[in-house]
């Protein structure tokens, strides 16, 4: 069974930073391609960054130059790095794997106050 377990959330003042963080159980990590997704009240969830097994990063043009997507090989963890935050950038954060079928964490809460 699949498992992946985001952390890190929280609130913030716009301009701060979160890092947050998701534990993938139940996959072969190293040759997982790796993706966070979120979805603020009242709008579609959204693709944010991806990291595939070898390393290649791609980010949606909002967060490009403020977010970071890295992973852990040795601990199955992915980790988001969010700096300069703002306002839009509040949401429920989601990591995503896709394994036979596509599996999703739970979310973890950032809110950002302007």
């Amino acid at each position: 069974q699949v498992q992946l377990v985001e952390s890190g959330g929280g609130l913030v003042p716009a301009g701060g930073s979160l890092r947050l963080s998701c534990t993938a159980s139940g996959i072969n990590f190293k040759i997982a391609n790796m993706n966070w997704y979120r979805q603020a009240p009242g709008k579609q969830r959204e693709f944010v960054a991806s990291i595939t097994s070898g390393g290649r990063l791609n980010y949606t043009d909002s967060v490009m130059g403020r977010f970071t997507v890295s992973r852990d090989w040795a601990r199955n963890r992915l980790y988001l790095q969010m700096n300069s935050l703002k306002s839009e950038d509040t949401a429920v954060y989601y990591c995503n794997t896709f394994y036979r079928k596509e599996w999703w964490g739970q979310g973890t809460q950032v809110t950002v106050s302007s």
